[in-house]
């Protein structure tokens, strides 16, 4: 039978990632990549998490589900989160250990648990489809609701993980202090997300402004996506200072802001085969970047025409939507965003970076830069 590393491998060369772009071959290799390393640890901690709970033989079949639940949600995304708590920490420590680098690994497995949690949730929510090139969680034979259940037991994984490994480390307490600080910025923000559509689903775009906007990124995606992965390799590093954090929060928040806008793009203009998901912001009613540009730019007919199409679920009226983006020009207007964004963002990198390495920040600004997933 494939072990599960293994699967991780294939899959992710299946969906296209470059990091593993072929299968594994049976060929010497002289050094593992960080991601095969960062991947190679993912089964000793589902079985930390199984073997915590073995002895009570009564939840057993619990055991097995959850095992499940975390093999098929935890480790196929891209994996930067996870990946950027191993990189910082290169960065800001000189000489690091085998142990510590670890350490940074499991940390990074930890953000790939909350992100699980986030998404499982977050599917369920706005009704998705696919995820990551597969069927959502809850579309799953005999998984259904009893998906909100699992997503509460991914979240849980965090703390189980943080307490087997670092429980006496003396920044243990910062760690689960900032994982909780984080799950509650996030809730924040899906929970803005939510409430700007209104319940009965009706079109409303009068609460479809910039500022909701940015908030909505700020809060669901900046914190967790961006400022969670460095600020965990800041407190293993020792780097405890509320000036230092603040100033990398500075950055890291408005790269958030850029990432989820290209996202935003994606969901409408990107290669379902590529991104791993099919997008659904329009029949959603999303208070998307794309509809907010839209609504910016266009006439009394034009504008009669996004609300009659937008928010419904009907292929043809799907098409009208992204019809009128094209006759806007929104795929330009998005282009010359995101290079004076990125030269913005270089901008505010070269201002606030007196404390800590550039490359911290730089390493994700150019990941990030012109991606097509």
């Amino acid at each position: 039978m494939i072990n599960i590393t293994t699967k991780i491998h294939v899959i992710m060369a299946l969906n296209g990632h470059d990091e593993t772009s072929e299968i594994p071959r049976k060929i010497p290799r002289i050094e593992p990549s960080e991601l095969e390393q960062f991947d190679d640890l993912f089964p000793e901690l589902v079985n930390v998490l199984h073997q915590k709970w073995s002895d009570n033989k009564e939840i057993t079949d619990a055991l097995n589900w959850f095992t499940k639940v975390s093999e098929y949600n935890v480790p196929f995304g891209k994996k930067n989160r996870g990946i950027s708590v191993v990189t910082t920490y290169k960065l800001l420590v000189e000489d690091v250990s085998k142990e510590d680098i670890k350490l940074a690994r499991i940390l990074g497995w930890c953000i790939e648990w909350l992100q699980a949690f986030f998404l499982v949730n977050d599917d369920i929510m706005d009704k998705s489809i696919t995820r990551r090139g597969q069927p959502c969680w809850y579309k799953q034979n005999n998984v259904g609701l009893i998906a909100v259940n699992d997503a509460v037991y991914l979240e849980a994984c965090v703390y189980e993980i943080l307490k087997h490994y670092f429980r006496k480390k003396p920044y243990y307490i910062d760690l689960v202090e900032l994982f909780h600080q984080i799950s509650m910025q996030t809730v924040m923000g899906q929970c803005l997300d939510l409430i700007t559509v209104p319940v009965d689903g009706k079109v409303d775009f009068t609460k479809f402004t910039e500022e909701r906007y940015n908030a909505i990124v700020k809060w669901k995606t900046s914190y967790y996506s961006f400022y969670l992965p460095v600020a965990l390799a800041m407190y293993m590093a020792g780097i405890t200072g509320e000036d230092v954090h603040t100033k990398a929060k500075t950055i890291l928040i408005k790269m958030g802001t850029f990432f989820q806008i290209q996202d935003d793009y994606l969901d409408c203009f990107g290669d379902p085969s590529a991104i791993g998901k099919i997008g659904t912001d329009i029949q959603d009613n999303k208070c998307s970047w794309l509809v907010i540009q839209a609504l910016k730019r266009v006439n009394k007919e034009q504008r009669t025409e996004l609300q009659n199409n937008y928010g419904c679920d009907d292929p043809t009226k799907i098409q009208k939507v992204k019809d009128l983006y094209e006759q806007l020009d929104l795929q330009t207007v998005y282009r010359d965003y995101e290079e004076n964004s990125f030269n913005l963002l270089m901008n505010l990198i070269d201002k606030n970076c007196d404390m800590l390495p550039k490359e911290v920040f730089t390493a994700f600004a150019y990941k990030i830069y012109k991606r097509q997933k």
